[in-house]
């Protein structure tokens, strides 16, 4: 059984890789854009190349079994149009909540006919990454929405629930939201970073005009949106699913843990 692990470089698709092969994998095949970075292990196959060179996409699925999809929605369509064409009888997608941003993902791959299962996380701890420069930088963190509450969930947990599915058919049409083990609002994430680090670490609050410059500067035409999804989990925080600790049968990863092994990302 041949897989195909695309995006191979980014965080999620890389740690894929690893998962399948802690699992026994041995037809492991990575597509990246850039071999040296991704510094895959030995054994697997590598393709380089991207979603938009039908020639790498048609090489990177010569005898493909099963495939990881890494979200691109500019490509989606073709990418799955080729993934049936050569036979492709497994797709992982990585999508997000559904009626949403990443929703066109799950269309491709469903209009493509090939069995599926979609993993739709929502926020990842990693983004909270975005606070690093303000606390390497002092005790103050600028942002809005401080009790904004959502259960993040680690990418590292993404990545080994993609490989379990990947490896079983027991998954074939499941669409599954995945979550952290917790709700946790981002002003006791800035906390929980702080007490990591040994610091008294403040939520300094943005509102309004503030707030929305301060969204567009990191993420353009995204900036309003992610704003109003804040606004919205002030008022209705995002509840916990257990999904992911069973797709995995272990907990979850919780934010604390996850700061224990990302803290350097802060200091």
């Amino acid at each position: 059984m041949r897989i195909l692990v695309t995006g191979a470089t980014a965080n999620i698709g890389r740690m894929v890789v690893d998962e399948l092969l802690e699992l026994g994998a041995t037809d492991v095949r990575a597509f990246t854009v850039d071999p040296a970075k991704a510094a895959l292990p030995p054994g697997v196959e590598v393709v380089t190349g991207f979603f938009n060179r039908p020639d790498r996409v048609a090489a990177a699925l010569d005898g493909v079994d099963r495939m990881y999809l890494a979200p691109h929605i500019p490509t989606v369509d073709g990418v799955c149009r080729a993934a049936a064409e050569a036979g492709v009888r497994h797709i992982v997608d990585l999508a997000g909540v559904k009626g949403l941003h990443w929703q066109a993902i799950e269309d491709a791959v469903e209009a493509c006919g090939v069995p599926y299962t979609h993993l739709e996380p929502g926020e990842f701890m990693a983004n909270t990454t975005g606070w690093a420069p303000q606390i390497k930088a002092g005790d103050e963190i600028r942002d809005a929405w401080g009790d904004a509450a959502n259960a993040p969930i680690a990418q590292e947990d993404i990545a080994a629930i993609a490989a379990r599915v990947l490896l079983s058919d027991d998954h074939l049409g499941h669409s599954y939201e995945l979550t952290g083990p917790e709700t946790i609002s981002r002003r006791q994430q800035l906390a929980t970073i702080g007490a990591e680090l040994g610091r008294e670490l403040t939520f300094v609050e943005l509102t309004g005009d503030e707030a929305t410059a301060h969204y567009r500067s990191m993420m353009g035409e995204f900036g309003d949106w992610y704003l109003d999804g804040l606004a919205q989990l002030a008022e209705h925080p995002q509840p916990a699913l257990p999904t992911a600790a069973a797709l995995l049968n272990r907990p979850a990863m919780s934010y604390a843990e996850w700061v224990r092994r990302h803290a350097d990302l802060f200091r």
